[in-house]
């Protein structure tokens, strides 16, 4: 069972048809296709000059919300419900014809329960995302989130690091834009990397495949070269057996004792008993076998996964670094740019713009990076439709910051005071040459 939009239906009836397919749902929350007619019954010919007159009183609908209620009850489309409306308003044909229509389309979209399956895609996730669960994403909007795949030269066959927060968005856009071809390594804080928004992509299982994952705890161990990927101590099956065994030992000695003082009429209940608690000893010492066995197998791949990232790290080649996260941008960004190959691109993205003026700043002490940009992308709908094209009035604020750049080669063992750059002869100023 499905809620979307105040709306519940099951998704059964829509298996086995193509992307795109629109759908009615039906009184008992099923789902039929929806069959195209010719709208006739809502065009209207009659229709006035301007607005000025009609005065919104809620008196000129005629129908109450118990008749809407019961013209539900009863089965009646959606289309014949607004059809209706339209009948028993009593402004409705005073209205323009551009505010008729922006009143049917209005009770359309109430009163039909109509609904469109798409296929998942970037540009419909970040959309949603932003809509409705902003702050999730870190505020990355939709068209950001396009400068930044542009900027950073996302295409199939890359190696590409990416460090987001952003509940697995930014790697679905990469992941999408790379097409299965190449490889990505996600590093992550905490426990473990967050994927919800991945998972919403639809990705075939070839995808994950060549996407790895590394810690940002263990990224200096890395660089210095101290990195080792040791599990955690999980005790041996051997252990864990014997220890059972003794107990049951324990337990099988304490039982003569017990059953001597039972009386002989209750001999045949006691062995009864004895004879569960030995099997369901037995089958919690095979579940204790079979867990840590599990344990161990899940530890010894994450163990692989780890090592299979670091020595893709090591290699210090990667094609473009992402970064989009709700932590300060600078440590990451200096620490990560370790791994990434010269003549290849970088953008950082942050909320605000503070953050990314302190990161610009230290690579511009730092060097090693070329082409230093920090952008603001600005956004504005417009409604196009016939004689009433305009551009919306709501907008949004802002879609946060990018710092982008180009990696170079860094000259090894440099001063970073020779970094300063000297002020040209040119502007320099002698107090004996000024007149008096």
């Amino acid at each position: 069972k499905i809620i979307f939009e105040k709306q519940w239906f099951y998704l059964d009836n829509a298996i086995g048809h193509i992307y795109g397919t629109t759908f009615e749902v039906t009184s008992g929350g099923n789902l039929q296709p929806k069959q195209e007619v010719e709208e006739t019954t809502t065009e209207t010919k009659e229709a006035g000059t301007d607005n000025r007159n009609i005065v919104d009183d809620g008196k000129s609908q005629k129908l109450t919300h118990d008749d809407i209620k019961a013209l539900k009850d009863k089965g009646i489309k959606g289309q014949e419900i607004v059809q209706q409306l339209i009948e028993n308003s009593t402004t409705f044909r005073d209205k323009t014809e551009f505010a008729q229509d922006k009143y049917i389309k209005k009770k359309k979209k109430k009163y039909e329960a109509v609904i469109t399956i798409v296929k998942p895609s970037t540009r419909i996730l970040s959309t949603m995302y932003y809509a409705r669960e902003p702050g999730k994403i870190n505020h990355l909007r939709y068209d950001t989130l396009a400068q930044m795949l542009t900027l950073g030269n996302i295409h199939a066959g890359t190696k590409m690091i990416v460090m987001e927060t952003c509940a697995g968005l930014v790697l679905g856009a990469v992941m999408e834009r790379m097409g299965g071809y190449g490889s990505i390594i996600q590093m992550y804080p905490g426990g473990g990397p967050v994927r919800a928004a991945t998972s919403c992509f639809g990705f075939p299982k070839a995808f994950f495949d060549n996407l790895h994952e590394f810690p940002l705890s263990k990224v200096q161990s890395l660089l210095c070269g101290t990195f080792s990927a040791e599990p955690e101590e999980i005790p041996l099956l051997e252990e864990e057996s014997n220890g059972l065994s003794e107990e049951k030992q324990q337990e099988t000695e304490e039982e003569p004792a017990a059953t001597m003082e039972i009386n002989p009429t209750e001999e045949q209940d006691t062995m009864d008993i004895s004879a569960e608690e030995v099997e369901f000893k037995e089958n919690k010492e095979k579940e204790n076998k079979e867990n840590v066995r599990e344990k161990q197998i899940k530890q010894w791949e994450r163990r692989k996964k780890l090592k299979e990232a670091a020595a893709l790290l090591r290699e210090k080649n990667a094609d473009g670094l992402i970064v989009a996260s709700k932590f300060h941008p600078t440590p990451l960004l200096l620490s990560l740019l370790e791994f990434v190959a010269p003549s290849r691109p970088f953008v950082v993205y942050c909320q605000y713009k503070e953050p990314l003026l302190d990161c610009y700043t230290k690579l511009r002490e730092r060097g090693g990076v070329i082409n230093l940009k920090l952008s603001e992308s600005w956004l504005r709908n417009y409604q196009v439709l016939p004689d009433r094209s305009h551009p919306k009035l709501i907008m949004s604020g802002g879609g946060g910051y990018l710092l982008s750049g180009i990696t170079v080669l860094l000259e090894q063992g440099r001063n970073p005071e020779a970094l300063k750059v000297e002020e040209p002869s040119s502007k320099r100023c002698k107090l004996q040459d000024l007149p008096c």
